[in-house]
């Protein structure tokens, strides 16, 4: 192989690795007001809107361990929920420059009601994909870190 091919190669192997951490202000401001959008569907119960920003094929592992797979099984749970607000708060959110992907992790609460106390909250970490023209979440992982009162007699759900 001649050094100037090697070059070329040597080239094209980094050029991922090295755009990985640029990220596209687009796609992460997009993603961004989608977060905000989702919240304020949530906040009013809107649960079909609040579906339009799942994959057909999401998958969750829920606050307490429990997997959900499947836009209907997430919608479902949200509806029996018994009017819990839950709000995402992003912390980072970062953008892939290689593939049509993004990456979002920071704090959740959950509230009875609109204007309810915190009773819930953690840490969440959200994998979004460019679909259609549109940004979806493909996967969301909740850990509940702290509780009050009803909801830290919820059972830890095992596989």
């Amino acid at each position: 192989m001649t050094t100037r091919r090697a070059g070329l190669l040597a080239a094209l192997l980094l050029m991922p690795a090295l755009g990985v951490a640029q990220p596209a202000p687009e796609a992460v401001a997009q993603v961004r007001a989608a977060r905000l959008a989702q919240n304020a569907a949530i906040a009013g119960r809107l649960l079909d809107s609040v579906a339009t920003f799942w994959t057909t094929d999401v998958v969750i592992v829920s606050s307490r361990g429990g997997v959900l797979r499947g836009k209907e099984a997430y919608r479902q749970a949200f509806a029996g929920d018994s009017g819990m607000i839950y709000v995402r708060t992003p912390e980072r959110v970062e953008a892939s420059s290689a593939w049509p992907l993004v990456w979002e992790e920071g704090t959740w609460v959950g509230r009875q009601g609109a204007n309810g106390p915190a009773v819930l909250g953690g840490r969440y970490a959200a994998q979004w994909h460019h679909i259609g023209g549109r940004w979806l979440i493909r996967s969301e992982l909740f850990v509940g870190i702290r509780c009050a009162g009803a909801p830290c007699g919820w059972p830890v759900q095992s596989p």
